[in-house]
Parts: C-alpha cells; sequence; structure tokens
C-alpha cells in the first residue's frame, strides 16, 4: 500500500459537507508532515480512518489534521508535551522565543490534550481489552486443556477441567419478559359488577325454573352506551 495520500482517497472518507475544503495544498501538507515511512504510513491511515469524528462537531480540516497528528505521535510512544512538540513545533518554537515557562508550556499541552476533537479520536484508537489480549485468553484456555489432560493430580486436573466449562459454556439463550400491567378504570369495575349481577340472576332463573341451561348459554347481552349490561335477550331455542 502506497504511504502517499490522494485527494480523492480523503475526498471519500470525509462527510460530504467538507469536500470542498480539501484542496491540493491540503494534501501536499499531509504527504509532507514527516519523512519516516513507518510513522508516514501510520498517519496516512489515521487520516482515512478518524473521519467521522468531523460529523460531530463544526471542527476545520486543519483541526482535524493537527489532532490526528498528535495522537498518532502519542500512539508512538510520545509524552504529551512531546506529541504537541512534533505537532506544532513552530508554535512550540515561539514558547521558547518568548521565554513562557515549561509549567506554562504544560499546562497549554494539557489543554490541548482535553480538547473535544483531540478525544474524540483518542476514543477511535481504543481497542476493547478482551481483543487486545485475544491471543492470551487462547494460550491460557490451552494451558488449562493441557492440564486437564495431563496433569496427575484429580484437583488440578477437575479444576482445568471446571475452568474450561467456565469459560467456554454456550451463552444463554436471551429472554425477553412480556410485562403487561392494565389500570382498571371506573368503568372496567362496573362492568364486571353489572356481568357478577347478571349471572347470579340467571343462576336463580335455573334454579325456579324460569329457564334452563340451554337458553342460558345462547342468549344474548344488551350493552347500553354507558357499557353496563343492562339486561341478557333470551333466543327460542325450543326449535
Amino acid at each position: 500500500m502506497s504511504d502517499v495520500l490522494t485527494k480523492e482517497q480523503f475526498i471519500r472518507v470525509l462527510p460530504k459537507k467538507l469536500n470542498h475544503a480539501i484542496s491540493d495544498s491540503v494534501i501536499d501538507q499531509i504527504n509532507q508532515i514527516t519523512a519516516d515511512p513507518i510513522i508516514k504510513e501510520s498517519f496516512r491511515e489515521n487520516i482515512l480512518s478518524y473521519t467521522n469524528v468531523m460529523k460531530d462537531g463544526k471542527f476545520k480540516i486543519q483541526q482535524y489534521i493537527d489532532a490526528v497528528r498528535y495522537v498518532s505521535h502519542k500512539l508512538f510512544g510520545s509524552s504529551n508535551v512531546e506529541a504537541y512538540t512534533k505537532t506544532f513545533p513552530d508554535r512550540y518554537q515561539r514558547f521558547l522565543n518568548q521565554a513562557t515557562s515549561q509549567k506554562d508550556i504544560a499546562s497549554y499541552v494539557a489543554s490541548y490534550n482535553k480538547t473535544k476533537l483531540v478525544n474524540l479520536i483518542f476514543e477511535q484508537t481504543l481497542v476493547p481489552t478482551h481483543i487486545l489480549n485475544a491471543d492470551m485468553y487462547q494460550k491460557a484456555l490451552n494451558a488449562q486443556a493441557e492440564l486437564m489432560m495431563t496433569s496427575n493430580s484429580d484437583k488440578v486436573r477437575s479444576d482445568a477441567a471446571n475452568s474450561l466449562l467456565t469459560h467456554l459454556r454456550m451463552p444463554e439463550a436471551n429472554k425477553i419478559e412480556l410485562d403487561i400491567s392494565v389500570k382498571e378504570d371506573k368503568s372496567i369495575t362496573e362492568l364486571r359488577n353489572s356481568t357478577l349481577e347478571l349471572v347470579k340472576t340467571q343462576r336463580a332463573m335455573i334454579v325456579d325454573g324460569t329457564m334452563n341451561a340451554r337458553e342460558v348459554a345462547h342468549s344474548k347481552l344488551l350493552i347500553a352506551e354507558d357499557d353496563s349490561i343492562l339486561d341478557a335477550e333470551y333466543n327460542d331455542v325450543s326449535n
């Protein structure tokens, strides 16, 4: 992969609103930032990788280039002051010419290190620990497996087996619980009470012989406009 960044490559990964801000001079600046081939390649990749942070704020292209340059030096092991000096050599020289104290310079550097754009880029560089140490995780599993198979101690073999069972167990199926609650209002309460009264009435009619069970089963409810049960309409089921 070439370590030279082209204008088309940069524009392709930038938010469209910033495409007009990419000129040939900007590309030349990026390609001339460092002569070190390793740092240059890393810086080029970082410039292309972190452009999504430009959607989160009103940042200028130059601010983005400077922030990526600063973070890139940090990723190569430079301290905050060293990364700041390499990113802004003219600004640092001006501090020296003006006899700015090291304490004040450190304060300016700390302030820059806390800026929103720098921290947005830093967030993009973070690698989850389980991914960063994936090789160590596999080595630990292999060691446990070897102990389980070869150890002369029953306890060691048992502990190793339990460790493997714990770390290699199948993921538990997600349980989705649906909690449905109904808030009972006055109308529902009244409807229930009316229904209970109707049931009592029908039971009494069956007892005294006014109706039989079949007639009750084929009856229709008459519902008033207020949703209360007025009475039951009984169909002639003698046929």
